[in-house]
């Protein structure tokens, strides 16, 4: 885990100020945004690396930052989830994997989360295949990591703050060090 940390750390440091699809914030305030909502709300070391790291598969694609206005789909969710996998446990990957999906079903399942999609996120949801089908909320409420996956998909959607002080990268070391340590 100490080489994806600090492979993690130099992606941040190499293109985490690049924008965060359309928002007003960059890579690196929204994943760190993210992750410290994780921490405020007690979650687990495994949960706030998957809250740090949700987002990584935009820093491994070679996409421009407008791809969802050009109508492309980037599967970040699954390169990130790919990447992740050959040195965390599910418990990170899983709510990476299915970030994606539980906006889906939240737009499914809550009708004033649907509204209050910023634009950028609206576009993606077309892309991504908009609001679950019953059948398809059903199915995702029984996947391990489902409740996991939707709490991060909310910290994701309050990581958009412009302004917002962020605190360093080694700050989230610890949650690393936790999960090597098993923790």
């Amino acid at each position: 885990m100490t080489n994806t940390y600090d492979t993690l750390r130099t992606l941040f440091a190499e293109h985490g100020d690049s924008e965060y699809g359309g928002e007003a914030v960059t890579q690196w305030e929204h994943a760190c945004q993210a992750a410290c909502l994780a921490e405020r709300s007690g979650a687990g070391a495994a949960l706030v690396v998957a809250a740090l790291s949700h987002d990584v598969g935009h820093l491994l694609h070679h996409l421009p930052d407008d791809a969802p206005d050009r109508g492309i789909d980037d599967v970040h969710e699954r390169l990130g989830a790919d990447w992740l996998a050959a040195t965390f446990p599910e418990a990170v990957v899983a709510p990476v994997r299915l970030h994606v999906p539980a906006k889906r079903y939240l737009c499914a399942v809550e009708e004033a989360y649907l509204a209050g999609l910023s634009p950028p996120s609206l576009t993606s949801l077309a892309l991504q295949g908009g609001p679950m089908s019953a059948a398809e909320v059903a199915d995702f409420e029984r996947l391990p990591f489902f409740a996991d996956a939707v709490r991060l998909r909310r910290w994701d959607d309050q990581a958009k703050v412009s302004g917002l002080p962020t605190l360093p990268f080694e700050h989230f070391k610890r949650h690393f060090d936790a999960l090597r340590h098993g923790v």
